[in-house]
Protein backbone atom coordinates (compact mmCIF):
# COMPACT_ATOMS: atom_id res chain seq x y z
CA UNK A 1 0.00 0.00 0.00
CA UNK A 2 1.28 3.59 -1.25
CA UNK A 3 1.34 6.07 2.01
CA UNK A 4 1.66 9.35 1.70
CA UNK A 5 3.49 11.22 4.12
CA UNK A 6 3.32 15.34 4.51
CA UNK A 7 5.78 17.08 6.84
CA UNK A 8 8.07 20.19 6.22
CA UNK A 9 10.19 18.70 8.37
CA UNK A 10 12.39 16.67 6.98
CA UNK A 11 13.55 14.62 10.15
CA UNK A 12 9.76 13.51 10.99
CA UNK A 13 9.42 12.62 6.74
CA UNK A 14 12.40 10.25 6.97
CA UNK A 15 12.09 8.56 10.71
CA UNK A 16 8.10 7.85 9.34
CA UNK A 17 9.46 6.54 5.80
CA UNK A 18 11.80 4.39 7.12
CA UNK A 19 9.41 2.75 9.90
CA UNK A 20 6.72 2.38 7.58
CA UNK A 21 9.28 0.75 4.75
CA UNK A 22 10.13 -1.77 7.19
CA UNK A 23 6.50 -2.46 7.58
CA UNK A 24 6.49 -3.50 4.35
CA UNK A 25 4.69 -0.26 2.78
CA UNK A 26 5.54 2.17 0.13
CA UNK A 27 6.04 5.68 1.28
CA UNK A 28 5.58 8.74 -0.58
CA UNK A 29 6.90 12.01 1.09
CA UNK A 30 6.20 15.66 0.33
CA UNK A 31 7.49 19.06 2.01
CA UNK A 32 4.27 20.94 1.09
CA UNK A 33 0.97 21.08 -0.02
CA UNK A 34 1.72 21.86 -3.89
CA UNK A 35 3.93 18.27 -3.85
CA UNK A 36 1.08 16.87 -1.73
CA UNK A 37 -1.69 17.60 -3.95
CA UNK A 38 0.28 16.87 -6.88
CA UNK A 39 1.53 13.35 -5.44
CA UNK A 40 -2.36 12.57 -4.77
CA UNK A 41 -3.08 13.67 -8.07
CA UNK A 42 -0.62 10.97 -10.17
CA UNK A 43 -0.06 7.98 -7.87
CA UNK A 44 -2.43 5.62 -5.73
CA UNK A 45 -2.18 6.91 -2.43
CA UNK A 46 -4.27 4.15 0.65
CA UNK A 47 -3.72 6.32 3.28
CA UNK A 48 -2.08 10.00 3.80
CA UNK A 49 -0.32 11.38 7.26
CA UNK A 50 -0.80 15.13 6.98
CA UNK A 51 0.96 17.83 8.92
CA UNK A 52 -1.69 20.63 9.95
CA UNK A 53 1.21 23.52 9.28
CA UNK A 54 2.98 23.37 6.09
CA UNK A 55 4.76 26.38 4.76
CA UNK A 56 2.47 27.56 1.48
CA UNK A 57 -0.84 25.86 2.64
CA UNK A 58 -2.62 24.52 5.95
CA UNK A 59 -3.38 20.75 6.06
CA UNK A 60 -6.94 21.78 7.13
CA UNK A 61 -7.24 23.55 3.09
CA UNK A 62 -5.34 20.42 2.00
CA UNK A 63 -7.77 18.21 3.63
CA UNK A 64 -10.48 19.91 2.15
CA UNK A 65 -9.33 19.81 -1.10
CA UNK A 66 -9.09 15.86 -1.18
CA UNK A 67 -11.91 15.40 0.26
CA UNK A 68 -13.86 17.27 -2.80
CA UNK A 69 -12.50 13.85 -4.76
CA UNK A 70 -11.97 11.23 -2.65
CA UNK A 71 -12.45 10.00 0.75
CA UNK A 72 -9.02 7.97 1.44
CA UNK A 73 -8.15 7.47 4.82
CA UNK A 74 -5.75 10.93 6.37
CA UNK A 75 -4.07 11.14 9.66
CA UNK A 76 -3.40 14.86 11.14
CA UNK A 77 0.04 15.62 12.64
CA UNK A 78 0.56 18.99 14.01
CA UNK A 79 2.15 20.40 17.55
CA UNK A 80 -1.02 21.99 18.29
CA UNK A 81 -3.17 20.70 21.24
CA UNK A 82 -5.87 23.02 21.47
CA UNK A 83 -9.26 21.46 21.12
CA UNK A 84 -10.55 23.50 18.27
CA UNK A 85 -7.75 22.97 16.09
CA UNK A 86 -8.33 19.18 16.49
CA UNK A 87 -11.63 19.80 15.64
CA UNK A 88 -11.64 21.66 12.97
CA UNK A 89 -9.55 19.30 11.22
CA UNK A 90 -11.66 16.34 12.09
CA UNK A 91 -14.58 18.41 10.49
CA UNK A 92 -12.54 19.43 7.17
CA UNK A 93 -12.63 15.69 6.79
CA UNK A 94 -9.22 14.14 8.57
CA UNK A 95 -10.32 10.56 9.86
CA UNK A 96 -8.02 11.02 12.99
CA UNK A 97 -5.64 13.08 14.87
CA UNK A 98 -2.21 13.15 16.27
CA UNK A 99 -0.16 15.52 18.30
CA UNK A 100 3.48 15.60 17.82
CA UNK A 101 6.04 14.42 19.48
CA UNK A 102 4.33 10.88 18.66
CA UNK A 103 5.22 7.02 19.02
CA UNK A 104 5.45 5.29 15.77
CA UNK A 105 4.03 2.42 17.76
CA UNK A 106 0.82 4.71 18.26
CA UNK A 107 1.02 6.14 14.42
CA UNK A 108 1.13 2.63 12.60
CA UNK A 109 -1.70 1.55 15.73
CA UNK A 110 -3.77 4.48 14.30
CA UNK A 111 -2.94 3.97 10.92
CA UNK A 112 -4.27 0.53 11.09
CA UNK A 113 -7.24 1.56 13.13
CA UNK A 114 -8.39 4.23 10.29
CA UNK A 115 -7.84 1.82 7.71
CA UNK A 116 -10.59 -0.74 9.17
CA UNK A 117 -12.82 1.46 9.78
CA UNK A 118 -12.98 2.97 6.62
CA UNK A 119 -13.32 -0.38 5.13
CA UNK A 120 -9.84 -0.34 4.00
CA UNK A 121 -7.81 -3.23 5.48
CA UNK A 122 -3.96 -2.52 5.44
CA UNK A 123 -3.55 -5.59 2.80
CA UNK A 124 0.18 -5.47 4.34
CA UNK A 125 0.74 -8.96 6.22
CA UNK A 126 3.22 -9.46 9.09
CA UNK A 127 5.13 -12.98 10.03
CA UNK A 128 7.83 -12.47 12.20
CA UNK A 129 10.38 -11.05 9.43
CA UNK A 130 8.41 -10.88 6.69
CA UNK A 131 5.95 -8.15 5.61
CA UNK A 132 3.49 -9.35 2.65
CA UNK A 133 1.32 -7.25 0.61
CA UNK A 134 -0.84 -9.94 -1.59
CA UNK A 135 -2.65 -6.84 -3.65
CA UNK A 136 0.89 -5.21 -4.30
CA UNK A 137 2.99 -8.48 -5.06
CA UNK A 138 5.62 -7.44 -2.35
CA UNK A 139 7.66 -9.49 -0.47
CA UNK A 140 10.04 -8.02 2.37
CA UNK A 141 12.14 -10.06 4.74
CA UNK A 142 13.70 -7.56 7.38
CA UNK A 143 13.07 -4.45 5.43
CA UNK A 144 14.91 -5.58 2.16
CA UNK A 145 12.45 -5.92 -0.55
CA UNK A 146 12.25 -9.93 -2.06
CA UNK A 147 11.42 -11.06 -5.51
CA UNK A 148 9.07 -13.85 -6.28
CA UNK A 149 8.49 -15.62 -9.60
CA UNK A 150 4.71 -15.91 -11.13
CA UNK A 151 4.64 -19.49 -9.55
CA UNK A 152 6.14 -18.50 -6.06
CA UNK A 153 3.66 -15.47 -5.45
CA UNK A 154 0.71 -18.19 -6.52
CA UNK A 155 2.10 -20.77 -4.06
CA UNK A 156 2.94 -17.78 -1.06
CA UNK A 157 -0.80 -16.96 -1.40
CA UNK A 158 -2.15 -20.23 -0.96
CA UNK A 159 -0.29 -20.80 2.17
CA UNK A 160 -1.14 -17.45 3.70
CA UNK A 161 -4.65 -17.82 3.00
CA UNK A 162 -4.48 -21.33 4.81
CA UNK A 163 -1.63 -20.51 7.54
CA UNK A 164 -1.77 -23.08 10.08
CA UNK A 165 -3.66 -25.77 8.10
CA UNK A 166 -2.11 -28.65 6.53
CA UNK A 167 -1.63 -28.63 2.84
CA UNK A 168 -0.74 -31.91 0.30
CA UNK A 169 1.12 -31.37 -2.47
CA UNK A 170 -1.77 -32.31 -4.46
CA UNK A 171 -3.87 -29.58 -2.92
CA UNK A 172 -1.26 -26.42 -3.83
CA UNK A 173 -1.53 -27.55 -7.08
CA UNK A 174 -4.75 -27.59 -7.73
CA UNK A 175 -5.08 -24.50 -5.67
CA UNK A 176 -2.45 -22.70 -6.59
CA UNK A 177 -2.38 -23.75 -10.69
CA UNK A 178 -5.36 -24.68 -11.21
CA UNK A 179 -3.99 -28.02 -13.02
CA UNK A 180 -4.06 -31.68 -12.57
CA UNK A 181 -1.48 -32.85 -10.20
CA UNK A 182 -0.14 -35.54 -11.77
CA UNK A 183 1.54 -33.33 -14.72
CA UNK A 184 3.01 -30.77 -11.92
CA UNK A 185 3.76 -33.37 -9.60
CA UNK A 186 7.65 -32.87 -9.55
CA UNK A 187 7.74 -29.27 -10.47
CA UNK A 188 6.09 -28.39 -7.10
CA UNK A 189 9.16 -29.62 -5.30
CA UNK A 190 11.38 -26.88 -6.83
CA UNK A 191 8.88 -24.35 -6.39
CA UNK A 192 9.02 -24.91 -2.53
CA UNK A 193 12.46 -25.33 -2.68
CA UNK A 194 13.50 -22.04 -4.08
CA UNK A 195 10.25 -19.87 -2.09
CA UNK A 196 12.19 -21.52 1.20
CA UNK A 197 15.52 -20.07 -0.24
CA UNK A 198 13.79 -16.59 -0.17
CA UNK A 199 12.21 -16.27 2.76
CA UNK A 200 13.29 -18.31 5.52
CA UNK A 201 16.13 -17.14 7.40
CA UNK A 202 17.25 -20.99 7.36
CA UNK A 203 16.25 -23.09 4.26
CA UNK A 204 17.38 -26.35 5.86
CA UNK A 205 15.99 -25.36 9.04
CA UNK A 206 12.15 -23.74 7.51
CA UNK A 207 9.81 -21.85 10.22
CA UNK A 208 7.67 -20.81 7.60
CA UNK A 209 7.11 -23.63 5.06
CA UNK A 210 6.99 -26.46 7.24
CA UNK A 211 7.08 -30.42 5.90
CA UNK A 212 4.87 -32.64 7.64
CA UNK A 213 5.54 -35.95 6.88
CA UNK A 214 3.29 -37.96 4.97
CA UNK A 215 1.29 -35.48 4.90
CA UNK A 216 2.34 -32.17 2.94
CA UNK A 217 3.31 -28.74 4.08
CA UNK A 218 2.17 -26.09 6.89
CA UNK A 219 2.72 -22.47 6.56
CA UNK A 220 3.21 -21.41 10.45
CA UNK A 221 4.43 -18.63 11.92
CA UNK A 222 3.02 -16.04 14.90
CA UNK A 223 1.56 -12.96 13.30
Amino acid sequence: MNVLAVDDEAKIREVISDYLTHKGMTVLTAENGGQALEIFGTQRVGLIILDLMLPDMTGEDICRKIRETSSVPIIMLTAKSQEEDMLRGLYMGADDYIKKPFSLKELYARMQTVLRRSGRPSEVQNFGVLSVDLQELKLFKNGEEILLTASEWKLLTVFIENAGRVLSREQLIETAFGIDHDSYDRAIDTHIKNLRRKIECDPHFPEYIKTVHGMGYRFEVER
